[in-house]
């Protein structure tokens, strides 16, 4: 049986009784009551935005819209839909996929029709991990939702592309929300501290806590919270009678957090050392050493899109064309990390850290590159040859533009034997492959191209 239950809005509902709250954990009495009160999402709150719509608070004419909410954990999701809630004048009804089936949906529906047609009142239906319901189950959603019975808020943790049906995506508002900054986190746990829904000013957090705390919680408000209320646990637990006002120390925050803090100040020397290491230990093939300093990052909270990126940059820095299947390992990992977020994606940023550490090294292609672009910083550019020059637009041919030039299709192995660098370049080679991995072959191949290029 489908876990469903349905309020009207109003603005009693903001005065929960003070013992209800009291049992509630931290994450549940701090969570906001207005979309005002709601830390990051900036992008997703402007004035007008389908959720300001939603709440009731933009003033708008326009009728609210459907919307999927997509993004990881602790990000607002459950929290927006609470909110909207608290609208007046509608009827709010919230549906888990975990346990709701198609039945529990159709009575949704019908009950919806017969609230707008009888008694003038339209409902909400939050949807929880919507991924979880089947085709036929997302299906029942949408003659509903198409009709305008109900305005669907649907929350998932997967690519809606992937994971819900196009006929529900297009008749909905997709919303993506981010992972929360830093700075939001350390709000979210300031105000929690001192409201009163919250610690009250029980306790003191100190800087080293607060650190650690945020770190640890890599972007999931409910983590922060939780780790907060647990941290304050222990504090208040050793405390003395006669201390009004406890600290929480670094030391409660990892007694109660059950985890070693990382000495890892993401602006300072740590990060600079760590990832230095990280990647110079890709680069030495010792793959070991660079899952030990990955590993140090993801427990010290690093941003994995930072990771990714060094990842990919390693990837032609010191590989290149020795394993040209690298750089695809690399940028695939940054996808995934993209797609699926952490701490899933760990797996793939260690699967291409393996990758890149145990392939063969060639420092090549940056070589390369580096060398024809301090040729060109020298002034070596040259006039680009006659019979390379453009010569589709009219006039073109009258001055002599593409005259001569070979079409390589049209001659033995593709290859044809022209002047393709500037004059004052002849001869120049930015390109010396090493004999390592994949480039021993294309050593070899390059050698019989150029021979060809020079009619030997």
């Amino acid at each position: 049986m489908a876990d469903l239950f349905d309020t009207m809005s109003s603005e009693d509902d903001a005065a929960e009784p003070e013992i209800r709250r009291a049992k509630a954990p931290l994450a549940v009495r701090m969570r906001p009551r207005v979309l005002d009160e709601i830390v990051g999402q900036k992008h997703l709150l402007r004035p007008g935005s389908p959720l300001r719509v939603l709440a009731g608070e933009s003033g708008s004419t326009t009728a609210p819209q459907s919307v999927i909410l997509w993004g990881p954990p602790g990000t607002g999701k459950t929290t927006l839909a609470n909110v909207i809630a608290r609208a007046g004048g509608r009827k709010f009804v919230e549906l888990s996929a975990i346990t709701a089936g198609v039945k529990d949906v159709r009575a949704v529906m019908n009950q919806a029709l017969q609230d707008r047609d009888f008694h003038g009142i339209s409902t909400v239906l939050f949807l929880d991990e919507i991924h979880r319901f089947t085709k036929a189950q997302q299906d029942a959603l949408l003659p509903g939702v198409e009709n305008g019975w109900v305005v669907l808020i649907a929350a998932t943790t997967e690519n809606p592309s992937f994971s819900v049906i196009s006929p529900l995506l297009s008749r909905s508002v997709l919303l993506t929300l981010t992972s929360l900054e830093d700075t939001d986190i350390e709000g979210l746990i300031n105000r929690a501290v001192s409201d009163s829904r919250g610690l009250a000013g029980a306790v003191v957090l100190s800087d080293e806590a607060m650190e650690h705390i945020v770190r640890v919680s890599s972007g999931d408000a409910r983590k922060a919270l939780t780790s907060l209320e647990a941290a304050a646990s222990v504090t208040l637990g050793e405390a003395d009678a006669s201390d009004k006002q406890p600290g929480i120390s670094i030391e409660h925050a990892l007694q109660a957090l059950n985890q070693a803090a990382v000495r890892y100040d993401r602006n300072g020397d740590q990060h600079y050392d760590v990832v230095s290491a990280f990647i110079k230990s890709i680069r030495g093939s010792d793959v070991d050493a660079a899952l030990h300093y990955l590993a140090r990052m993801f427990e010290a909270g690093e941003d994995a899109r930072f990771i990714a990126r060094r990842l990919v940059v390693h990837a032609s820095e010191d590989i290149g064309m020795a394993d040209p299947t690298a750089l695809t390992a690399a940028i695939n990992a940054a996808q995934a990390v993209q797609f699926i977020g952490m701490p899933e994606a760990r797996l793939n940023l260690a699967q291409a850290t393996i990758h890149l550490a145990t392939a063969p090294k060639s420092n090549a292609v940056c070589a390369a590159i580096d060398a024809a672009q301090a040729d060109v910083k020298a002034g070596g550019s040259g006039a680009v040859p006659m019979h390379l020059r453009d010569g589709h637009y009219q006039g073109a041919s009258a001055l002599g533009h593409g005259k001569g030039y070979i079409y390589p299709h049209n001659v033995p192995h593709a290859i044809a034997a022209q002047q393709y660098l500037p004059e004052n370049l002849t001869g120049t080679e930015y390109y010396k492959p090493t004999q390592y991995g994949a480039e021993r072959t294309l050593f070899d191949r390059l050698s019989k191209i150029k021979n060809l290029l020079r009619n030997k």
